[in-house]
Formats: structure tokens, sequence, C-alpha cells
């Protein structure tokens, strides 16, 4: 794993302090360029907020740990609890639960690449089965509540991949409009281009709530780092999967 992330992470000079990503979360073979070019022009700071989405339907609509350690590789990560726990009591959409982080790879998959950067990263694993703006905007202003007042930076990370499972064509046409609207900063007109144009971005959830957040935060402004698709890699373009990496300064 160290040597893929070595392989994977781009030391671009001078960094980046962010104030948010947007990064993908399919297997490394296949997103981990995109991934590794965002994480590799920042500097983290030692709280991080994960925001990503639920593919596996277990737990309730919002889950939230505020307690706890993930086991990954080499080694483990804790949550930054009191962080978690202020989270929590300002949502009334987050529960606290362990059942839909169980099996889900959204999140686990940037913890490498987090501690890789800063040992002594701590994170808050936020997962989001419901897509509706209102939940959205009621989980991101909660987040950007607590985040506005806390006395140590804080990173907010949404992990999404983009279209599923079309021609590489189509998918390129339907990613760049997604891509649009989260460089614009603009959660309703995400959840509209999603909408509209039946796009398969399976992060709607968390990236709109991130979104929100900003809004909430101040006025920051978007970077599309790369974007890639999954037939890039393997050369099968008949049906891809689309990856961006954003940084939000």
């Amino acid at each position: 794993m160290e040597a893929d992330l070595s392989r994977l992470l781009e030391d671009v000079q001078p960094k980046i302090t962010p104030r948010a990503l947007v990064v993908p979360h399919a297997g490394w073979m296949y997103s981990g360029k995109v991934a590794g070019a965002v994480y590799g022009r920042i500097t983290l700071p030692r709280l991080v907020v994960l925001l990503g989405p639920n593919h596996t339907g277990l737990g309730p609509r919002g889950s939230i740990m505020s307690w706890g350690r993930w086991v990954i590789p080499g080694g483990d990560l804790p949550i930054a609890a009191d962080l978690g726990r202020e989270i929590l009591k300002a949502s009334r959409d987050l529960h606290e639960d362990q059942q839909a982080h169980a099996r889900e790879h959204a999140l686990e998959v940037q913890l490498p690449f987090l501690r890789r950067l800063r040992p002594d990263v701590q994170f808050v694993p936020i997962t989001l089965m419901r897509t509706d703006l209102d939940f959205c905007t009621t989980v991101g202003r909660a987040v950007a509540q607590v985040v506005k007042g806390w006395p140590e930076p804080v990173l907010l990370i949404s992990s999404t991949d983009l279209n599923h499972y079309e021609s590489q064509a189509v998918s390129n046409r339907k990613d760049r409009l997604a891509i649009d609207a989260i460089l614009a900063l603009d959660p309703e007109g995400l959840q509209r281009t999603v909408r509209d144009h039946r796009i398969s971005m399976c992060g709607i959830a968390p990236t709109t709530a991130l979104l929100v957040a900003l809004g909430d935060l101040g006025s920051p402004r978007a970077e599309l780092i790369r974007y890639m698709t999954s037939g890039d890699v393997s050369g099968d373009y008949d049906r891809v999967v689309g990856y961006c990496g954003v940084i939000i300064t």
C-alpha cells in the first residue's frame, strides 16, 4: 500500500491550504490518480470531516460515528470524538451509528491518503443515504455551524464518483455538467443538473451537503484538478465511471 501511495501522490509545490475537497472512491487502480493529484497538492489539517454516500442501504438515512478508531492496513486512525459529538448534537438528521459504515468503502479509501499526509490526523465519518435537497441542506448547515466555531481548522471532504456505466462520450458530457455545478459551488444547481440529465453520481448527497456547508462558511473558490474515467485506465470506453478531483479554497 505504501508503494501505491508513493506512486499516486503527486508532490506539487507550493502546497494549497484547502477549505474542502471533492475526491473519488473507486479502487485506486481506476481513481487513485485523481485522488492522488488532489491530495498531493494540499497541506492537511489535523481534523477532517469525511462525507460519503451509503452504497449498502444499511443503517439510518444519516449516519455519524463520534467515537472509536478505524483500522486500515498498517495501523488505525482515531475519530475526532469532540468534533463528532458536536456535529451530532447540531443535526436532527444524523444518528450515531456503526452499521452504515461497516461495509461502506467510500470513506475508507480516503484514510490511507490522510494518514500518509499527516500521521496525527483525526476524522469524523458521515454517511448519507437520503439525497433530497432539504435533507442535504440541514446536514450541511449543521456541519458548517460546528466547523465555523471550532478552535482549529477543519477540512471538509466529499467522496463521490460521477456518471456510471454509460459510454465515454456520454459520461464526459454528463460529468462536465455535474463538475460545472460543483465548481459554481451551487448545491441546488447540482441537484437539478443530476436530476434533469439523469447523471448517476453516487455521491450527490455528500457533495450537496458539502456545498451547502461552504455557502455558510464563506465565499470559497473551486478548482478542478483532474478528471478521468475508468475507460482511461482499462481501455473499455463502452461502460465507464467518471472521477473528478476538486480543491476548494
